[in-house]
């Protein structure tokens, strides 16, 4: 017997600097923000953003340690996002001092994809 999921909901990251990511997410990727919470008992904030149906929960905590470098730890690999021109998104991100890794192909889709990186050096690729 399978459990009957219908989608992934949200996904929940932590971060160094909250306002920094803050507006990597909103500012530059253009999430939109739909709640904004401080939690004095944690000393934290969590911002809940979406993109689509899709929610990505922003947490701050202080003094989180920092993430694994290597990309091939058990754990969270990367958050990949769907994009209709690849060289166009590049471009823009260029625009904001946001680098991008050389284009390569999707061996499985035969798509072309690159990786950029959030603020705390969290991979993110963009899939055409």
């Amino acid at each position: 017997m399978k459990l009957k999921l219908n989608q992934i909901h949200h996904v929940a990251i932590i971060v160094s600097d909250y306002e920094r990511s803050k507006d990597f997410y909103v500012n530059r990727l253009g999430f939109t923000i739909i709640r904004e919470n401080y939690q004095e008992e944690r000393k934290s904030y969590k911002l809940d953003v979406a993109l689509g149906d899709w929610e990505l929960e922003i947490f701050s905590m202080p003094n989180p340690p920092k993430r694994v470098n290597n990309p091939e730890a058990c754990g969270l690999r990367h958050l990949a996002f769907k994009v209709n021109n690849i060289e166009e998104a590049i471009d823009q991100l260029n625009g904001m001092g946001i680098e991008c890794e050389p284009v390569r192909m999707d061996t499985y889709t035969n798509k072309k994809m690159t990786f950029f990186k959030d603020p705390d050096g969290l991979p993110l690729e963009l899939h055409e």
